[in-house]
């Protein structure tokens, strides 16, 4: 079984609440009970399969180098992209695509604005990281790792959430809670699956807490997180967020973090003084 399909396989019997098995033998499965098989690896790696792009056949060892770097069918971009031109085809229709596009012929006009375009993507990215530069400013900062643990609600058709133990930064007690696909009714039946996480106070404050947060991968983790920050004022009667999206890149990756026991995120908090 491949690692995306052994992946899945663990998201789909948590989400459903049940044992993970084997399609075949339906033997019990999990991350502790199974392991790599470096012989059949090394014979499946010589089987043939096919390219997606040309159809041929290849062994598996030589499929990828053949399918970025040799296939004369595989998807490519124009030269000229970076001034606007959306073109994408097969490889072998590049030189000719080249040398008939008209993006290197636009007036300066026309290729201001699309380099506007493209600038104003670049000003949104910035903006993020200097404001992540601005938080690590602050006075007070706090960050720990999280491990969100999976229940069950009560209801009689019963959803899964995520919850962490009680945690302490700058001096004030919080919980993390996080739902899937928005607590969906069979989210198990979705090709699409996110994470949504909402940050609660439960310590009693005497002022508003103004902070700034946000959940990245934790240390030992390969799962893709994108950084954005949240902002909310916590008080005695408004102590808990709203569920705000955890950035996951795609499904994939959330399928990574719920085939896992718990998830390991590391959450950053940033008090914001008057």
């Amino acid at each position: 079984m491949c690692a995306g399909c052994f992946i899945h396989l663990l998201a789909d019997a948590r989400l459903k609440e049940e044992q993970a098995t084997c399609p075949n033998c339906r033997c019990e499965i999990s991350k502790s009970l199974c392991c790599r098989n470096l012989a059949v690896e090394k014979a499946v790696s010589e089987l043939p399969s096919e390219c997606g792009f040309c159809l041929r056949q290849f062994p598996r060892s030589l499929l990828e180098r053949h399918q970025k770097e040799e296939c004369q069918d595989r998807v490519t971009q124009c030269k000229y992209k970076r001034i606007g031109c959306p073109w994408h085809g097969p490889f072998h229709e590049l030189t000719v695509h080249e040398a008939a596009c008209a993006h290197p012929t636009k007036t300066g006009n026309e290729l201001m604005e699309i380099l506007d375009e493209m600038d104003q993507s670049h000003r949104k990215e910035m903006q993020l990281y200097n404001s992540i530069f601005s938080l690590l400013s602050f006075e007070k900062i706090g960050y720990t790792e999280v491990q969100f643990r999976p229940y069950r609600t009560d209801d009689f058709i019963t959803r899964l959430y995520y919850e962490t133990p009680r945690f302490t930064v700058l001096n004030q007690t919080w919980v993390l809670k996080a739902r899937v696909n928005d607590s969906e009714r069979n989210p198990n039946l979705s090709c699409k699956r996110t994470l949504s996480f909402q940050l609660l106070l439960k310590s009693k404050v005497t002022a508003p807490l103004e902070c700034s947060f946000l959940l990245l991968k934790g240390p030992y983790d390969d799962v893709k997180i994108s950084p954005v920050i949240y902002h909310f004022v916590f008080t005695n009667e408004s102590n808990e967020t709203d569920y705000v999206p955890l950035p996951i890149v795609d499904s994939v990756e959330c399928n990574k973090l719920l085939a896992a026991k718990n998830i390991n995120l590391r959450l950053f908090l940033f008090q914001i003084q008057k």
